[in-house]
């Protein structure tokens, strides 16, 4: 499986993200293989269709129609081709178990938006907003 990282701030890492799905959309991925997952915040994205009940919501991941935005602490199981890892705060034993997740949940490819702590040191920097292979 293919890691890269986008080196970003905790404040930038949304954007990073959804830069990223952006470009993978354009290079032709499938919407519905690819999961996002935020440590921090939730994305605005997964607030606005919760807003819509957790019915609706749910049956999204099952339906795998379209990108799904949740929260790395996401328990319901699931894998996708792509998994984009938002970390856009919280505590560093939080990132680091999202990080390991987000392995277990990727079958292709694992984009990290900001700093996912020691555990994923060793595989490369990053220039700001630039992918680097892993």
């Amino acid at each position: 499986m293919e890691v890269q990282r986008i080196a970003a701030t905790p404040a930038q890492a949304l954007e990073r993200a959804d830069d990223a799905v952006d470009r993978l959309l354009e290079s032709g991925r499938d919407p519905g293989t690819i999961l996002v997952l935020t440590v921090g915040e939730a994305h605005p994205w997964q607030q606005h269709e919760l807003s819509f009940g957790e019915e609706r919501y749910w049956a999204q991941l099952a339906e795998g129609g379209d990108v799904f935005y949740a929260d790395a602490a996401l328990t319901r199981p699931v894998r996708r081709e792509v998994v984009v890892l938002v970390v856009n705060g919280g505590p560093s034993a939080r990132t680091a178990k999202a990080y390991a997740k987000a392995l277990d949940t990727a079958t292709a490819l694992l984009v990290v938006c900001g700093d996912a702590g020691p555990a994923a040191a060793g595989r490369g920097g990053a220039a700001p907003g630039r992918p680097v292979k892993a």
